[in-house]
């Protein structure tokens, strides 16, 4: 495995931070997390219940790279069934364990959801899940696909599965850059 060499045990200093510098240094990955830098409308198409009919809404994200090209910050604003509704993200690469990883929080909650996962072939899309202990479903799996359309154009979507195993789509949001 590619990342072994990087696991050996120095203790040469030079040789440890060579590997740190390494394991630093912002990759083609980090490449496609730019591709969602900017400012972005937002339309999204929301169901809270199975077979519901889907709640739409509209929303602006602003989003950029920070430290130097390794994280993307991503700010959403808009609203959730006439709800005033904002959303905080980040998403990075991790050279090491070659995972995209992201966190997500938003005023619906007081929760850091946790996401990790790969990219799809050819960098089109962007695929992590999330476990976590919803209050009303219980032990829940969260799968979101991020799918690049084009430089102006990118897709989010979210699936939840529950302990019954049932996946369900839980959310779509078409994102397009502002003029």
């Amino acid at each position: 495995m590619a990342r072994e060499s990087a696991q050996r045990k120095t203790n040469d200093m030079k040789d440890t931070m060579d590997v740190y510098q390494e394991m630093g240094t912002p990759s083609a990955a980090h490449k496609l997390l730019a591709r969602m830098a900017g400012n972005w409308n937002v339309t999204s198409s929301c169901l809270m219940e199975p077979g519901g009919k889907p709640i739409e809404s509209t929303a602006s994200s602003e989003q950029k790279m920070i430290l130097d090209g390794r994280f993307l910050q991503q700010e959403y604003s808009g609203d959730m069934m006439g709800t005033p509704f904002a959303g905080i993200g980040f998403c990075g690469y991790d050279n090491h364990t070659e995972k995209f990883v992201s966190t997500w929080m938003d005023s619906m909650g007081t929760g850091i959801y946790y996401f990790e996962g790969t990219a799809g072939p050819g960098g089109k899309t962007i695929n992590q899940t999330c476990n976590y202990n919803d209050p009303v479903r219980g032990q829940v799996t969260w799968r979101s696909v991020t799918s690049f359309v084009d430089d102006n154009c990118f897709r989010f979507e979210m699936f939840s599965t529950d302990m019954s195993g049932k996946e369900e789509r839980m959310a779509e949001m078409t994102y397009t850059r502002k003029g």
